[in-house]
């Protein structure tokens, strides 16, 4: 965590070995290590308190698998959303009753990710990138968390329970 100009800022991250493996992922699946129940990517104290506000400044996608270049979206809301959780499935985020209910915050798109030799891939999202940067957030009156949807927008194969790191850095207040 560091200190710049007042503002407190901190990096949260979200690791899942990723469930699909037998088939590609189709352009807008959800990426998600279960393909049964859904668990969403859950970034824990992204906030100083409960109900906590700020800005996310920075997203960074690295994804285990070497030579991947999709193009990833993550919805974000603060608190569960009622849309598709599962692994492999058609995305169907945001939901009309989400964003009426003022839970769904906003999303960052993230440029193509790609790699320089056999390490991971990867794709960074700035203020100064396409991505929709610095994105406000409050969290829920009762939670410091913010709760991740991410979805491929293009098709890709992923390697046999890999993971997907999603890492946030925001502005606390």
């Amino acid at each position: 965590m560091a200190t710049i100009e007042g503002k407190r800022l901190v990096t949260v991250s979200v690791t899942k070995a990723l469930a699909s493996a037998s088939q590609p992922y189709h352009a807008e699946d959800v990426l998600c290590e279960n393909a049964t129940t859904g668990v969403p990517y859950t970034f824990a104290a992204i906030a100083k308190v409960n109900g906590g506000t700020g800005y996310i400044v920075k997203a960074h996608a690295i994804c285990e698998t070497t030579a991947v270049t999709p193009r990833l979206t993550l919805f974000l809301f603060n608190a569960t959303p009622t849309s598709e959780l599962r692994d492999h499935v058609t995305n169907t985020a945001p939901l009309h009753a989400n964003v009426t209910s003022e839970i769904y915050l906003g999303k960052i798109d993230f440029p193509a990710m790609g790699d320089l030799g056999t390490g991971d891939s990867e794709a960074i999202a700035t203020p100064s990138t396409y991505g929709n940067l610095p994105l406000a957030f409050q969290c829920a009156t009762a939670a410091d968390d913010l709760i991740g949807i991410l979805v491929t927008r293009d098709a890709f194969t992923n390697t046999a329970t890999n993971d997907m790191t999603i890492r946030l850095t925001a502005e606390q207040y």
